[in-house]
């Protein structure tokens, strides 16, 4: 099951490396990423498929994880207005989005209260 994790980092060079090598060390694959600074304070979005091993290996090398859920994977064209249309379609259902980020391949990572919704939203 695609898995985000949120994890706080300090704002320093060096952090964003050291949380993926505790993953790559793990040997977890990051799916997807995505960081930014709010606040001072650094957050760093981790997608991965092994839940429990990424838990494990973040935990382990000291990080603090804000939050983890499960989130929906799907295929992006890369056209104009693609990502419009998918989140023309979600809202089109009533379902909220919260989270979103590009992952490898092309990929679009969506989260929400409504995991199943989403996932139905992309079929």
């Amino acid at each position: 099951m695609p898995t985000d994790f949120m994890i706080s980092l300090f704002h320093r060079p060096g952090t964003l490396a050291a949380a993926s090598a505790a993953l790559g060390d793990a040997g977890i694959d990051i799916e997807g990423q995505c960081a930014y600074v709010c606040e001072g304070q650094g957050v760093y979005h981790l997608l991965v498929s092994d839940a429990e091993g990424g838990r494990r290996a973040l935990i382990d090398a000291g990080f603090d994880i804000l939050s983890e859920r499960r989130v929906v994977v799907g295929r992006l064209e890369d056209q104009p207005a693609a990502a419009a249309a998918l989140l023309s379609r979600i809202a089109g259902l009533g379902i909220n989005i919260d989270l979103v980020y590009l992952a490898a391949d092309g990929q679009i990572v969506l989260g929400g209260d409504d995991p199943g919704g989403i996932q139905r939203a992309l079929d």
